[in-house]
């Protein structure tokens, strides 16, 4: 109860003070924080259990697998996958679902492949997964013949929702703007109508190709208001094709919608600038500062003996490995001073 709550520390305090505990009680306390978005900590927990030596069972695996593919700990998920083969469960339909789902996000897509066509069972949800991890590392023609598979399988498991998210991505990632349309009005076959999601894939789509006219007019289309999100790569667009008239109309609408975003004015400031209206451009970067708004910082994750640790830039949050951190980096440093390149030089004498 406390954790689904999200009040963790009473739910661990209890957990703590409990003399037995079995898989079920491992189970609660490792969801709740999965449910809260503590991977970190739901590793941690798992780790412990497996030191208690209390076995897991499918439905620990499938939480943890969750957690480790949202933060890249690939590690736990391999040693996941191999305790999952030795009692039997990676053919279990839902473990074996979330090692799809592991495997693509820590960028191994070809072992998630692997367990996909070793699933002697295969459900909506396990297609769906591995098209959108197809798509995800740009391997579209791959999404979208699995997609036609899906479909020749017959009437067991239909395209839904987030299927179509999946091929859509695909059609984004390789830039096929044809076949993303097609995609789309496919959508209308299988009674779907289109969400935001669909829509912000083919606005992505159209972006990237340079159409921004297109994407403007499917916006103007929408069952609903486009969120700050989809006029944010809309915004992008126009910066880079030099949309100057698009880009002033999207500008008014996200920096009502999304103020306190610092990419949104600077952007904003670039097209001002680029349409010579230094005022303008110069009043949003003033804007921004007058409301307090500032750049979040880039953050990364690193596993280190199945240990995740967590960095955030302009921070010193290792500091006990400050000292080999910076020593490896001016390491670098000196080597790429090394590593010059002579292309430019080479060009300049030949046209000399």
């Amino acid at each position: 109860m406390y954790g689904k709550c999200g009040d963790l520390a009473s739910a661990k305090r209890i957990f703590d003070g409990m003399k037995k505990k079995d898989v079920i009680i491992w189970n609660a306390m490792i969801s709740g924080y999965a449910q809260n978005g503590l991977s970190d900590e739901t590793i941690s927990l798992f780790n412990t259990m497996k030191e208690e030596e209390v076995h897991p069972n499918k439905i620990t695996l499938v939480v943890v697998l969750s957690a480790c593919a949202s933060i890249g700990a690939l590690d736990i998920g391999k040693w996941i996958d191999e305790y999952a083969s030795r009692r039997g469960l990676r053919h279990d339909i839902y473990v074996g679902t979330s090692l799809i789902d592991m495997y693509a996000k820590c960028g191994s897509v070809s072992c998630a492949y692997k367990i996909f066509e070793s699933m002697t069972k295969k459900n909506r949800v396990s297609w769906n997964a591995m098209i959108s991890a197809l798509a995800f590392h740009g391997r579209a023609f791959e999404a979208l013949s699995l997609f036609d598979r899906m479909l020749a399988e017959g009437d067991v498991n239909l395209p839904d929702d987030i299927t179509f998210v999946g091929v859509l991505s695909a059609c984004v990632h390789a830039g096929l703007v044809d076949e993303g349309y097609q995609m789309f009005s496919l959508m209308r076959c299988y009674g779907l109508a289109p969400k935001i999601e669909h829509y912000s894939c083919m606005v992505d789509l159209l972006c990237r190709a340079g159409r921004v006219e297109e994407a403007w007019v499917l916006i103007e289309k929408m069952p609903e208001k486009p969120d700050e999100v989809l006029l944010g790569a809309v915004l992008g667009a126009c910066h880079k094709v030099k949309n100057e008239k698009i880009g002033e109309r999207v500008m008014n609408l996200i920096l009502h919608m999304e103020p306190s975003n610092s990419g949104n004015y600077i952007i904003s400031s670039k097209i001002y600038a680029r349409m010579k209206r230094w005022d303008e451009s110069a009043r949003m970067l003033k804007l921004m500062k007058e409301k307090g708004v500032t750049k979040t910082p880039g953050c990364s994750w690193i596993e280190i003996d199945s240990h995740v640790f967590e960095f955030l830039a302009g921070t010193l949050l290792h500091s006990q490995f400050a000292k080999e951190i910076y020593e490896v980096l001016q390491l670098q440093y000196e080597e790429m001073k090394t590593v010059a390149d002579t292309s430019a030089v080479d060009f300049c004498v030949q046209g000399a």
